[in-house]
């Protein structure tokens, strides 16, 4: 499932197609239309049902089209990022994981040691223990 583009120069608008793979869009040799999209105005029509039934039938769907989808709520997921390279994707937290904080605490001792924090996503407190004590639940797991 894949875009072919349409209209005049500096004028786009697209028709999403269902082409076999072997065929490019152009070709005008696709399976079916199942919907249109204009980006200028973000208008965006789509045949859901027509498409959930590819999808299921094997449909590879691209990265832009997987995209529209989602935001018409036809398919659930994430988007997927279509940028070049140069942007580098974003990586976001899992959720549910904590995320590991580490504080270094100045103190007028002499060998204090930094503070871990795990906190999650919410910014609450889970664990706050000595570097020490996680290093040596680390080496005892290893021996074990």
């Amino acid at each position: 499932m894949r875009l072919q583009r349409i209209g005049r120069k500096h004028n786009p608008s697209y028709r999403v197609l269902v082409v076999d793979s072997r065929q490019g869009p152009k070709s005008g040799k696709f399976v079916d239309h199942i919907g249109s999209y204009d980006p200028k105005t973000d208008h965006v029509a789509i045949d859901g049902e027509k498409a959930n039934i590819w999808i299921a039938k094997g449909v590879q769907v691209s990265p832009t089209v997987h995209n529209l989808l989602v935001s018409q709520r036809i398919i659930a997921g994430k988007k997927i990022n279509v940028l070049p390279r140069k942007s580098p994707i974003k990586k976001e937290g899992h959720e549910g994981a904590p995320a590991v904080a580490v504080e270094a605490s100045v103190s007028a001792e002499v060998g204090a040691e930094p503070e871990v924090a795990l906190e999650t996503p919410d910014g609450e407190a889970l664990v706050e223990e000595p570097v020490s004590a996680i290093a040596a639940d680390a080496v005892a797991a290893v021996d074990a």
